[in-house]
């Protein structure tokens, strides 16, 4: 039996006019199929590809994020997933110790609610870096004003006087460590 018999059986037992029957009609929507991911998850199959800087770097970043550059950077986002890469004259080299007492303080000062897990030296292709794990809660939403908590990695590379501090943020709980590994493994300088 169709949805028109069946909706017209029920205007005629509850007594809507022919016009009313039509509105009711035409406003049915069919529900929209659920994402194959939760929010936040970069999903397996998310293809990959090199972004080139005009402030001398190249890293992998997931195909069709939207993008806003700076005069020192750049930012990569998509629903709850935000890829920043910032680019700084800095004279020494990024250490763990250097990085706990300058950069992390600074984080914790401005940041919101920021909660560092760990600060460690890490070796990767584009050479050794410096790793900070932390939560914090993101900005709010301009519309609905709500935050959510997030999970962040920022790496610091330092390369002959510059520092390019690159951050990675989801919503807690997001599976994105194969995306992140992957992102972080790709940072080149040129």
């Amino acid at each position: 039996m169709s949805a028109l018999v069946i909706a017209s059986a029920t205007a005629i037992l509850v007594g809507l006019a022919p016009a009313q029957l039509i509105a009711q009609a035409s406003t049915v929507e069919n529900p929209v199929a659920p994402e194959k991911n939760p929010p936040g998850d970069i999903p397996d199959n998310q293809v990959f590809i090199d972004y080139r800087s005009p402030l001398g770097f190249m890293i992998k970043v997931p195909e069709g994020w939207a993008r806003r550059e700076t005069t020192n950077g750049v930012t990569f986002n998509d629903k709850y997933n935000i890829i920043v890469v910032v680019v700084s004259q800095r004279d020494d080299a990024a250490t763990v110790a250097n990085v706990k007492q300058t950069d992390v303080a600074e984080l914790e000062k401005t940041g919101k609610a920021v909660r560092v897990r760990a600060v460690k030296s890490v070796k990767l292709p584009a050479g050794p870096a410096v790793v900070v794990s932390y939560g914090s809660n993101s900005e709010p939403n301009p519309v609905t004003e709500k935050a959510i908590r997030e999970e962040n990695v920022r790496y610091f590379f330092w390369q002959n006087g510059k520092l390019a501090t690159l951050t990675l943020s989801s919503p807690l709980g997001a599976d994105n460590a194969d995306q992140w590994d992957l992102m972080s493994k790709s940072f080149r300088w040129q």
